[in-house]
């Protein structure tokens, strides 16, 4: 006489499974939330890098053109930027970041507000962040001949 077995899980067997599942779940999803968090971080930084760059960049022009520290230089065809104390001032480089050829860019992630004396100051917020004020880069052109511009960024609200 042959004897038929039944294959399959018994019930104990599956509450143990489903419970370290919920066990790895309760460790797994903090970090996946707080992945969020560091993106925006990283957008927030990869704005200021860009800053910088340009910054850099157009003061290495200056330099090797023998441009006057408050004169223009000419980038990729165009006669566009103002300098202020050999660096951008603050509305070339708001300019430059907030339009690409023209058509403005990024209008849905980043909140730009001039500063005080547009020529000298310029933030950038993040609208996505928990608190775009505190998620943000700030352009401050450069205050001499012999000092760079000061470029902050702030992410203690991303």
């Amino acid at each position: 006489m042959k004897v038929s077995r039944q294959n399959g899980f018994t019930l104990i067997e599956l509450v143990v499974v489903i419970t370290i599942l919920g066990i790895l779940a309760a460790f797994a999803v903090p970090r996946f939330i707080s992945l969020e968090s560091a993106a925006r971080k990283a957008t927030v930084n990869g704005l200021a890098g860009s800053v910088k760059s340009a910054a850099a960049l157009a003061r290495g022009l200056a330099m090797a053109t023998q441009t006057a520290a408050t004169g223009t230089v000419s980038m990729e065809g165009t006669n566009n930027v103002t300098l202020l104390n050999y660096y951008p001032d603050a509305t070339t480089i708001a300019a430059a970041v907030n339009s690409n050829n023209g058509t403005v860019t990024g209008v849905n992630d980043f909140t730009f507000t001039a500063g005080s004396g547009s020529t000298t100051a310029a933030t950038w917020n993040l609208n996505s962040a928990t608190t775009p004020a505190n998620c943000s880069v700030s352009y401050t052109a450069a205050a001499s001949t012999t000092t760079a511009p000061v470029i902050t960024t702030t992410t203690s609200g991303c």
